[in-house]
């Protein structure tokens, strides 16, 4: 077993990092886009952004996911159901989440940087510990998962 990171591509986000942070420590916070997900505003602000095929991905993944203040639990292929809960807040730069129930344990941080008063860039980490067999099969699916989780919390409107 060693450990192995995925690291998403960095993220602007057009608002504080204060804001961003408010909203991404509290994942009740992030239920209100499930109940948001098919607003055509929504829709508005991703064009262009992300893909038609992303943002149907997306809006079937957000409307299952469970929220409260401290964890998110969803379905992700091929793992089955993963919860994510909150284990450190390091206030207002980074978020560190661990898995619950997994078949591969795993870690998160979402790490976020000041850019200006009202913008900020985001970065998502993804450490686990694999040996070279289950590397091999959950490397791109990770990697994948974790672009489309920073392009899913690049565009939630935090100021809202």
């Amino acid at each position: 077993m060693s450990k192995q990171q995925f690291v998403s591509s960095i993220k602007q986000i057009p608002y504080s990092q204060t804001c961003v942070y408010a909203k991404l420590s509290d994942l009740n916070n992030l239920s209100v886009i499930r109940d948001r997900i098919d607003d055509p505003n929504i829709a508005n602000m991703l064009d262009g952004k992300v893909s038609a095929d992303k943002i149907a991905q997306m809006k079937e993944r957000v409307r299952e996911m469970v929220f409260d203040t401290d964890s998110v639990t969803c379905n992700v292929s091929p793992l089955g159901e993963v919860s994510l809960r909150i284990i450190d807040r390091d206030v207002p730069k980074c978020i560190k989440f661990e898995t619950v129930n997994s078949p591969l344990p795993l870690n998160l941080w979402i790490q976020l940087l000041p850019v200006s008063d009202d913008s900020c860039k985001m970065k998502l980490t993804v450490e686990a510990d694999l040996n070279p067999f289950i590397k091999g099969m959950v490397a791109k699916p990770l990697q994948e998962g974790i672009e489309k989780l920073a392009d899913m919390l690049a565009v939630i409107p935090y100021g809202a």
